[in-house]
């Protein structure tokens, strides 16, 4: 056997900012902080301050392996820690300040952090889990010293005081590449969530993929505003990505409605931006309404649950925003498909082009995916047979932190949960969470199809489609819309809109108006409330 005689570099989290800091030091990095102002320094100060936190942490007794916690918005504090704990060797673990406080306090147990570090919005939460932490030595507040609080029930450290007690004089140490990096949770939103731990390599190849020309298409010409909380599986790895490209970064902080986020767009020139459908209707609402446009923004990653086709069509033809709609998971890393086109899609239709764009899209390369019948056995990729979804790739879990939940891999694949199909080119269609599609009569009814038709709809600002008990089809489609302010439709109109779109008995039995949809920690419709909410629901035609 010859061997290639190439060096031997593991691929490491520490790289990035070395490389940022040599070949893009100057390049920008803005925040809009808690503290209300906006914040701006570059990838070399970013780098100096990331050493110094590595000398704190070490300080603080963190060592290799050891987890560190944070609870943060999109800022430059929180991607300081990004790579002065990766970069050290200890393990990242970003809590979703979403979650219930027993669940944050569950996490943190679980994942037996040493310190948690957090922005001033949190202290409510800090304070209410701190009792309930058990490893947690540390209770850092992201803030400088005269905005620290003046009495509260945990001891804090301040975080500016820990870097500036600190040198920059740092050697970013090397080591293996499968060591743990960052650690992330899944939402839990049935029983216990579950810790995904993703290494250095995994995290760098996964960084090399969503930056390539049919991914995310990212490089040193972009100014990035992630919308995706860095607390959601790692912002999609968006703060890698801009990292190793050079792109200018713009942080929103806590302040995601559609006003700042636009201000903030114009104000930064911004380029690309990604982001869950919930927050989109928020932005789309607000230029709507003041009849604004984007000067600078020309793609948006649209992922974390379907993009209903009527925002790919809004974004590009009315602001010429061209719409990634992009699919993936926490066990992922998360991205896996994103549906960019390929040459024989440019010459179509708008309308043809945008049915290609609903897909949730291709594999980067690096994950492989098939979809499998009840028996197993793989299905064709003819964009009709619909099965469940499986993945496999250097990104990809192979077990959760702790082995929790025993082995999750069929046969050496990831069962994602969804189900989908796949057509002759490669692009995957998610039909349905399996928890979530509608049984009638022996067939499967498409919850995400039709919460789409219903989004089409000039009425309807939120729509989610459950199963509701049926004496002889088993299960039928309820719709659960939100209208939009001031906007009229009764319940006729909505069915009627179905019609011809769908074969007559997909169309929902009944529609129910409601002032909100329960939403998760991460922007995804809650369709188990839902579900327990309308348990005892009875349709019109077996009332």
């Amino acid at each position: 056997m010859l061997h290639g005689l190439m060096m031997q570099m593991p691929l490491l989290i520490s790289a990035l900012i070395k490389h940022a800091d040599r070949h893009h030091g100057d390049t920008e990095i803005v925040s809009r902080r808690v503290e209300g102002d906006i914040h701006r320094y570059t990838y070399r100060h970013l780098h100096r301050r990331a050493r110094q936190m590595a000398n704190a942490l070490a300080s603080l007794g963190i060592r290799m392996s050891d987890r560190v916690a944070t609870l943060a918005w999109n800022g430059y504090r929180h991607l300081e820690l990004y790579y002065a704990v990766s970069g050290s060797g200890a393990v990242l673990h970003t809590i979703n300040p979403r979650l219930h406080p027993e669940q944050i306090a569950w996490i943190a147990n679980h994942a037996e952090d040493r310190a948690l570090f957090f922005d001033l919005t949190f202290l409510p939460i800090v304070e209410a889990v701190a009792p309930h932490c058990r490893s947690i030595r540390h209770w850092v507040a992201m803030i400088d010293k005269e905005k620290m609080p003046a009495t509260s029930k945990v001891s804090l450290l301040c975080y500016e005081d820990l870097i500036n007690s600190h040198s920059d004089d740092y050697e970013w140490p090397e080591f293996d590449e499968n060591l743990a990096s960052s650690l992330c949770y899944t939402s839990g939103t049935t029983g216990n969530p579950k810790g995904a731990l993703y290494s250095h390599r995994s995290t760098i190849l996964h960084t090399y993929a969503i930056a390539l020309p049919d991914s995310l298409s990212l490089s040193a010409r972009d100014v990035v505003l992630p919308v995706v909380p860095m607390f959601h599986v790692n912002a999609w790895g968006l703060p890698y990505a801009a990292t190793m490209t050079g792109a200018k970064m713009v942080m929103p902080g806590g302040q995601l409605d559609g006003k700042s986020l636009y201000e903030l767009f114009e104000q930064e020139r911004v380029t690309v931006s990604a982001g869950v459908p919930t927050v989109w209707q928020g932005l789309l609402a607000y230029t709507e309404a003041s009849g604004l446009k984007f000067s600078t923004m020309n793609r948006t990653v649209i992922g974390g649950s379907a993009c209903p086709p009527a925002m790919i069509k809004l974004f590009q033809e009315k602001y010429g925003v061209q719409v990634l709609h992009a699919w993936g998971m926490t066990e992922m890393s998360p991205v896996g498909t994103v549906a960019t086109l390929k040459a024989k899609h440019l010459a179509l239709p708008p309308q043809q082009r945008e049915a290609v764009q609903q897909k949730q899209g291709r594999v980067v390369f690096g994950v492989d995916m098939k979809i499998v019948g009840d028996d197993g056995g793989e299905l064709p990729w003819d964009g009709k047979a619909f099965g469940d979804l499986l993945v496999r790739g250097p990104w990809v879990v192979r077990e959760y932190f702790k082995g929790e939940g025993g082995n999750p891999l069929r046969n050496g694949w990831f069962p994602t949960g969804d189900v989908a199909t796949i057509d002759a080119d490669g692009y995957m269609q998610i039909t349905d969470r399996s928890k979530d599609v509608i049984k009638s009569g022996g067939e499967w009814i498409s919850s995400i199809e039709l919460e789409n038709i219903a989004m089409a709809h000039p009425a309807v600002a939120m729509a989610a489609c459950i199963a509701v008990k049926h004496p002889k089809w088993d299960e039928r489609p309820l719709l659960v819309v939100v209208k939009k302010p001031n906007a009229q439709v009764t319940r006729e109109e909505l069915l009627a809109h179905f019609e011809g779109k769908v074969a007559k008995w997909q169309i929902p039995d009944d529609v129910v108006f409601v002032e909100s949809i329960p939403l998760g920690a991460t922007g995804k419709m809650l369709k188990t409330k839902l579900r327990e909410q309308f348990r005892d629901y009875k349709l019109p035609s077996v009332a």
